[in-house]
């Protein structure tokens, strides 16, 4: 029996070869860097010449004014991101599920999920042109109200500014795995609900909903790897001197410290403190997987 289940899990294996080549390749070769969050690094004397401080480089960072800021930026961007774009991606399911039209359903589907594709540094660009300073939404209401108002320069606007737009970039690309669900749900409970004389509405919260339960309590358990993920491309390409106070993650705080400030050292030990983070969500999401979802890798 153990021989048959080793064969069968051989192909999955096979599948993942690839990646796992690509992830030793990038990530796992370069796993000596580590040591540079325990050291005062220096390029030139590499990671086994320079000089150990030991937790130095931690306590720099959690000693300054503004760690708990960014902590705190960075799990409110995050968490609106997770939340609200999958949110909108089951209620656009939901509603692109109930077109009939297969060739209008399949342009919908397109155009959502296109925006995925286009990469942070053009759609930034598209964003500044649109709501940016001397933009086409800014001079509107400049003409409109006779006021200057910079939306890309208010603090407290910029995160919930960029909760959405990662909702409108990303919402369709996530919706494809909730169309996926949908198709599994049993039409006979459809019928059976019609014939009890549930309306569409009621079908939706007792029939579908239900269905298509244990991927989104999937989605959710596995984004918790990402909490502290609130987007470094997008932020780093719209954020500015203006708005630092609520823009500023910890992604954007290791980009100035270790390429800006050559503080290596200071900026790795943050990363590293990022990456240990996300293993502890990872492991516990996927026990939480396999707990509530019935999901396991293999």
């Amino acid at each position: 029996m153990k021989k048959i289940k080793l064969k069968d899990r051989a192909y999955y294996w096979l599948m993942i070869l690839p990646g796992t080549i690509f992830v030793f390749l990038f990530n796992t070769r370069t796993w000596p860097g580590i040591l540079a969050a325990f050291q005062d690094f220096i390029p030139v004397k590499g990671w086994y010449g320079s000089d150990w401080v030991g937790l130095s480089n931690f306590e720099i960072f959690f000693r300054q004014p503004d760690s708990f800021r960014i902590i705190r930026n960075t799990l409110i961007m995050a968490v609106g991101k997770i939340v609200f774009t999958q949110l909108l991606a089951i209620v656009f399911a939901l509603m692109i599920n109930e077109v009939r039209n297969s060739k209008l359903k399949k342009t919908i589907q397109t155009i959502t999920y296109l925006p995925h594709f286009v990469s942070w540094v053009i759609f930034a660009t598209i964003l500044k042109s649109l709501i940016g300073t001397n933009g086409l939404f800014e001079n509107f209401l400049k003409e409109l109200t006779g006021t200057n108002l910079s939306i890309l320069g208010t603090a407290s606007v910029f995160p919930v500014l960029m909760i959405l737009t990662e909702m409108l970039k990303e919402f369709g690309w996530s919706a494809i795995i909730y169309l996926s669900a949908l198709t599994a749900v049993d039409p006979g409970l459809y019928e059976a609900a019609a014939i009890d004389g549930a309306s569409r509405w009621k079908q939706t919260i007792h029939v579908t909903l239900p269905g298509i339960r244990h991927i989104i309590v999937l989605n959710g358990v596995l984004s918790l790897g990402n909490i502290l993920n609130a987007g470094f491309d997008q932020i780093f390409n719209m954020y500015n001197p203006l708005v630092m106070s609520t823009a500023d993650i910890l992604d954007t705080w290791v980009y100035r410290q270790g390429l800006v400030n050559f503080n290596y050292g200071v900026g790795t030990a943050v990363g590293l403190f990022k990456s240990l983070i996300a293993l502890v969500l990872t492991v516990i999401a996927y026990w939480a997987a396999d707990k509530f979802a019935d999901y396991k890798i293999f």
